[in-house]
C-alpha cells in the first residue's frame, strides 16, 4: 500500500495486493477502496494481483479543489496504471467507478487492457435529457445535492439505510456493520469532492466511451436496482458495447459487492479465468 502521484502533483492511495495478472478495481460514490475488500481478498486468494485505489477527494487521496471530473478521474487512473506499470489488466468499475473505466478507455485507450467489466455502473448516461429521455430527472441529483448542502452524515446514513443496499425492500436483511462502513467511507470524502461527484457520475455522456470498447466486456447489474436503474445502467451499456455479456442479478439492489459478495467474486473469478492471452 502506498501512493501514485499524478501530474498535477496529486497523491492517489493505493492498495496493492496479491501476485499475478493485474485486476484495477474502481470505486463508487461517495466510497473508497476499501469498498472493494471482498472482492480484493478473493481475487488475490486465487492468483491475480489486485489493486484498488481511492479516487482523488475520497478516502486517503489528496482532496484537491478541482478535478472532480470524468477526465480527470481517468487521467489518474492512467497513472496508478502508468506508475504501476501495469499490463494485460482487467479494469472494473462499480458504479461511478464504471464511469471511471469508460473514460479511461475513452481517452487513453485500450493498449493495457485485456478485460473490462462494469459492476452497478452509471453508464452510458444516467441523466434525462432530450437524446436520452429514459434517464433520471435532474430533480434526483439536485435533491442529492441539496442532502448533502443540508447534512451530509444524515444523506449517507439514509443512502445506507435505504436505497443503496435495498435495505428498504420487505424482508431485505441488511447489517448494521454494512451501513456504518458506507457511512465511514463517505465521511472521510471531501465534502467539495463528493459534491461536484454528483454531477460527474450523472451528468457525464459515456456512450462515445462504450463505443471505443474492443475488449471482451462483462456487464453486471441487479434489476431492483435503486441508485442506477437496471433500465438506465447495465441494459443499456450492455446494448452499446458490441459483444458484452450480461448477468443480470434478479432482485439484487445497487450495492451488490457487499450484498451479493459471493457470487460476484465469483462471476468476477470465472471471467478472470477466461481469458487467454
Amino acid at each position: 500500500m502506498g501512493y501514485v502521484t499524478t501530474s498535477d502533483g496529486t497523491n492517489i492511495y493505493v492498495k496493492d495486493w496479491g501476485a499475478g495478472r493485474p485486476v484495477v478495481l474502481s470505486h463508487g460514490w461517495p466510497l473508497n477502496a476499501d469498498s472493494w475488500e471482498a472482492q480484493q481478498l478473493f481475487l488475490a486468494q486465487h492468483g491475480y494481483r489486485v489493486i484498488a485505489h481511492d479516487r482523488r477527494g475520497h478516502g486517503r487521496s489528496d482532496q484537491t479543489w478541482h478535478g472532480n471530473e470524468m477526465d480527470t478521474y481517468a487521467a489518474d487512473l492512467a497513472a496508478v496504471i502508468e506508475t504501476l506499470d501495469l499490463r494485460d489488466i482487467t479494469l472494473v468499475g462499480f458504479s461511478t467507478g464504471g464511469g471511471e473505466i469508460a473514460r479511461y478507455i475513452g481517452n487513453h485507450g485500450t493498449a493495457r487492457v485485456a478485460q473490462a467489466v462494469l459492476v452497478s455502473a452509471v453508464p452510458p448516461l444516467m441523466l434525462r435529457t432530450d437524446d436520452n429521455p429514459g434517464g433520471l430527472p435532474i430533480s434526483v441529483f439536485d435533491g442529492i445535492r441539496a442532502g448533502s448542502l443540508a447534512d451530509r452524515s444524515q444523506l449517507y446514513k439514509d443512502f445506507a439505510a435505504g436505497p443503496f443496499f435495498g435495505a428498504n425492500r420487505p424482508g431485505a436483511t441488511v447489517s448494521q456493520g454494512m451501513r456504518d462502513a458506507f457511512w465511514l467511507q463517505g465521511m472521510t470524502a471531501g465534502h467539495h469532492n463528493t459534491y461536484e461527484c454528483v454531477a460527474a457520475f450523472s451528468a457525464t455522456d459515456f456512450r462515445g466511451d462504450l463505443a471505443k470498447f474492443d475488449v471482451p466486456t462483462l456487464v453486471i447489474h441487479g434489476d431492483d436496482d435503486q441508485v442506477v436503474p437496471f433500465e438506465v445502467g447495465g441494459k443499456a451499456s450492455a446494448a452499446l458495447v458490441e459483444g458484452a455479456e450480461l448477468k443480470v442479478y434478479p432482485g439484487a439492489p445497487h450495492g451488490i459487492t457487499d450484498t451479493h459478495k459471493e457470487q460476484l467474486s465469483r462471476d468476477l473469478l470465472a471471467f478472470l479465468n477466461s481469458y487467454a492471452a
